[in-house]
């Protein structure tokens, strides 16, 4: 009867423990996450990833996926600031915001509140740095297009690593100022010519600035920048076992969508397709990173269809990347989650819960809730 009872306690014990898929019923809170933001990809965009790759997808790697409607506050479809605000500070609002809400009042983003948990983090983009979806994750301004005081914004910000273009907004400014000589006096090392670091320094911050707009595209040579970008920032975020936040994006997807041009879309996926390489390689070593992949919006409204007309006249397995706008469309986008806290991606949601669970996935204090009527 002891046995009995013993074998009992213990199947108890498992099948409290346990979910039917053998996981674990709360999960476990990373010490890291890598968000990676395709600017402007859609569903058709990563398909693309099966059909016009040499490579394993990296999106085979992600179990937990979901959906986001990404309207904004005032309008069905979105921009890239309102929804890089959304993403960022979990509040929906206007296009054209900065981490500010509808009545232009400033929202905490991701990188202040893992910030005061004491996280180094990064942004890496292949446009400016002051672009519209990296400021979201730095930055407090009423419109995007204020990029000279985003970069003021950036250097008195939380982030210890940036990296991307924008030259311009730092030291050809209309107000005369040259922002690299503060910078370093902010603790920040500066390049401009290109990813070197002599040494990494524990409370050193680091700035690389290497175009005067965005990044050039890959099709002119951009070469391995965002990976190699994103394997720095990582390696330097994580410098004596810190914790970190880290939001890479593909940027110039968006670009490629808005001029309806499939062979620099592709270039740019590809590359995006390696940065998500590298984040999931420093994931799967490490074992405590939340890899989460999405996007703010999709763009151009590309279609994967046949290469003819007719599908009688079609070669076979010839497709052919086709546009219906050279704007931005409201279709919903993936969200691709791998690591500890994964589980919570899965569903269909709006765009401001990736800030809240991302959140809620750390354990720390969501400050606006996701049951709010303005979230």
């Amino acid at each position: 009867m002891i046995r009995i009872i013993t074998t009992c306690l213990l199947l108890t014990g498992f099948f409290a423990c346990n979910t039917g898929n053998g996981e674990t019923q709360q999960p476990e809170q990373p010490s890291n996450i890598i968000f990676l933001i395709g600017d402007g990809m859609g569903l058709s965009v990563v398909s693309t990833s099966y059909y016009f790759s040499d490579q394993p997808s990296p999106f085979d790697s992600f179990n937990h996926i979901g959906l986001i409607n990404t309207s904004s506050a005032t309008h069905k479809i979105t921009d890239s600031a309102a929804s890089g605000t959304a993403l960022a500070a979990g509040k929906k609002t206007y296009n054209g915001a900065i981490g500010v809400d509808t009545s232009k009042t400033e929202i905490r983003n991701i990188t202040e509140v893992v910030s005061d948990l004491g996280w180094n983090t990064g942004v890496v983009a292949t446009s400016s740095v002051t672009h519209a979806t990296p400021a979201s994750f730095y930055a407090h301004v009423e419109q995007r297009g204020m990029e000279e005081k985003i970069a003021m914004q950036l250097l008195d910000s939380e982030i210890d690593f940036f990296a991307g273009g924008g030259k311009r907004f730092f030291n050809k400014r209309r107000d005369g100022k040259d922002l690299f000589s503060p910078a370093e006096e902010k603790g920040f090392f500066i390049d401009t010519t290109g990813l070197h670091t002599a040494s990494v320094e524990a409370d050193r911050k680091y700035g690389f600035v290497l175009a005067e707009g965005g990044m050039p595209a890959m099709l002119q040579g951009r070469g391995n920048f965002l990976p190699d970008a994103t394997e720095l920032a990582i390696e330097i975020l994580s410098g004596n076992g810190n914790s970190f936040f880290l939001m890479v994006e593909g940027s110039q997807i968006d670009w490629a969508g808005h001029a309806n041009d499939a062979e620099y879309l592709l270039a740019e996926m590809r590359d995006f397709e390696d940065a998500i390489r590298v984040a999931l390689d420093f994931a799967q070593k490490n074992g405590n990173t939340l890899v989460v992949v999405s996007a703010d919006h999709e763009t151009g409204g590309a279609t994967l269809s046949a290469a003819s007309e007719t599908m009688e006249d079609s070669e076979p397995n010839q497709l052919a990347i086709t546009f219906s706008t050279g704007g931005h469309s409201a279709t919903l986008i993936p969200v691709f989650a791998y690591g500890p806290g994964s589980d919570l991606f899965t569903g269909i949601y709006q765009n401001t819960e990736i800030f809240h669970r991302m959140v809620r996935s750390v354990g720390a204090e969501e400050g606006s809730s996701p049951e709010n009527p303005e979230n």
